[in-house]
């Protein structure tokens, strides 16, 4: 515990967006513990940025350089060295924020981040199996010893340091519509397939065929998402499409040189 008239450590909270003014509000009122609320926009075309300033959250507006050094760029931003990472889809839960204010008291013992279970809402419910459930994120940590990393669209948090693991959850509500989600999916594929093929991954026929049917199985037996009904089993299948989608983009760019997107 932090002696007698030490200062708490101060929490900035870092959020990117785009086009997100029907759920940024939510997402910052949840964070309202925190001492500040950066948002970096990249040109919404609604009225996300006026949304975020009219609750107090300070807004940068900047071109798209891709999902890790957005975010990157938004935590060297902040004015304090604890960062709490949100999308702007995301959701701080009581237990979360409980849990958090309990080790800021304690003035953040020990480790240098701390990672949280997510639970996604989907098509009318609450997801709690398969790859999805758990899905634990580090999004609490010290800066000066983590930075944004992983390679686009997929970024982590990556800490030179020990890690804990919370309880509290970050209710995540990742899809407006199905539409959104299929949209998403191609194009977060494209620049997948893009970035393998810059690290030099190679395509083969075979992933396209082995590849979808190991993530299904993985989702939909192993991560027991049939316990969530037809959900389950829309979600096993779209997990499996999108590695297979990801592979041909990848196959077609390498053999003919056509573009993915």
């Amino acid at each position: 515990m932090i002696g007698k008239g030490t200062e708490l450590p101060k929490i900035s909270a870092c959020i990117i967006s785009f086009n997100e003014e029907d759920r940024i509000q939510e997402c910052i009122e949840s964070l309202d513990f925190c001492d500040e609320v950066v948002v970096v926009d990249s040109h919404s075309e609604d009225k996300t940025r006026d949304v975020a300033a009219s609750c107090g959250a300070r807004v940068i507006e900047r071109d798209w350089p891709g999902h890790v050094a957005q975010k990157e760029f938004a935590i060297r931003q902040a004015e304090n060295e604890w960062i709490l990472s949100l999308d702007a889809d995301e959701r701080i839960s009581d237990e979360l924020r409980a849990e958090i204010l309990s080790l800021r008291a304690a003035g953040f013992p020990k480790m240098v981040g701390w990672r949280m279970p997510r639970l996604s809402f989907y098509m009318g419910r609450w997801v709690k199996h398969g790859t999805w459930s758990p899905d634990y994120n580090l999004r609490l940590f010290d800066r000066r010893r983590g930075h944004w990393g992983g390679y686009d669209p997929h970024d982590k948090v990556e800490i030179d340091g020990p890690m804990g693991t919370l309880k509290g959850r970050i209710l995540h509500y990742p899809y407006r519509t199905l539409a959104e989600h299929l949209s998403t999916m191609d194009k977060y594929t494209t620049i997948r397939a893009a970035g393998m093929d810059a690290r030099g991954k190679k395509a083969h026929i075979l992933n396209l065929i082995v590849n979808p049917w190991i993530r299904f199985i993985k989702y939909y037996f192993f991560k027991r998402g049939f316990l969530d009904g037809w959900h389950g089993l829309v979600m096993a299948y779209l997990a499996s499409q999108y590695v297979r989608t990801k592979y041909i983009k990848l196959l077609v760019k390498q053999r003919v040189g056509e573009k993915t997107n």
